[in-house]
């Protein structure tokens, strides 16, 4: 993107961070819809999604939602997703799926390259369906992973110049759970099985008590996050998540 551009872009999120470094997720949403209107969330519908697509509902109702269906999700997340589109009235929620025929035929790349499955099945979906919009939404928060232990409300997307807006950043655990508590969220069926984060099943396994809630993520591999928001320990969304 142009340098005058970036630069522009980077200080209205530098005004909004400040200006909003201790509200509420709400007052977050609300100033991200208010600064760039062309908002898209995108959501995983996982253990905790439902938290964020409550509020992002309560600001914007017609708020566009991308869902990635890498087509080796569980039953279950499949299912939630539409009990959870439905329950909260999300108008406009997109469904998105990658063309697999050609690079996993048989469904098997996650055996042999896990961050090739990623890139396929939800980096490259991901880019295709951004495109027309000038940002999104995620359900990122601070304590999931220390990659994550410094990330602000707004950040800038390298590459695409777009921003991506985390209005749950600053939220700890309990408060997730609070909120779903407080407004009867449904809760993803696979929570009380034993996955508190939960993405594709081949690659999710249950967490012991006691374990890292992501400690089910791609069990026994350094692999922390597929690829969308990180890439050589930065903060980006590769074309090489929730």
């Amino acid at each position: 993107m142009p340098l005058d551009h970036a630069a522009k872009t980077d200080a209205r999120i530098e005004t909004l961070n400040k200006a909003l470094k201790n509200h509420a997720a709400v007052d977050v949403l609300r100033a991200a819809f208010n600064a760039t209107p062309n908002l898209a969330l995108v959501s995983s519908f996982g253990a905790e999604s439902v938290a964020l697509l409550h509020l992002a509902a309560r600001v914007k109702p017609d708020v566009p939602v991308i869902f990635i269906d890498t087509m080796l999700l569980f039953p279950e997340t499949l299912r939630y997703q539409k009990e959870v589109a439905r329950r909260l009235d999300l108008r406009k929620v997109r469904v998105i799926r990658a063309d697999t025929r050609q690079d996993d035929p048989d469904d098997t790349l996650h055996l042999r390259d896990t961050d090739a499955c990623c890139d396929l099945r939800k980096t490259q979906v991901l880019a295709q369906a951004l495109e027309g919009f000038d940002g999104w939404i995620t359900g990122r928060k601070r304590f999931q992973s220390g990659q994550r232990a410094e990330l602000p409300p707004f950040e800038r997307e390298e590459g695409t110049g777009r921003i991506k807006v985390n209005p749950l950043a600053h939220w700890a655990p309990q408060d997730v759970q609070d909120y779903m508590v407080e407004n009867r969220l449904p809760r993803h069926p696979l929570v009380t099985r034993g996955y508190p984060s939960i993405g594709c099943a081949p690659c999710t396994s249950p967490v012991k008590k006691g374990e890292d809630p992501r400690a089910g993520r791609w069990r026994n591999s350094k692999k922390e996050e597929c690829g969308i928001h990180f890439v050589d320990g930065k903060m980006v969304r590769t074309g090489a998540t929730t």
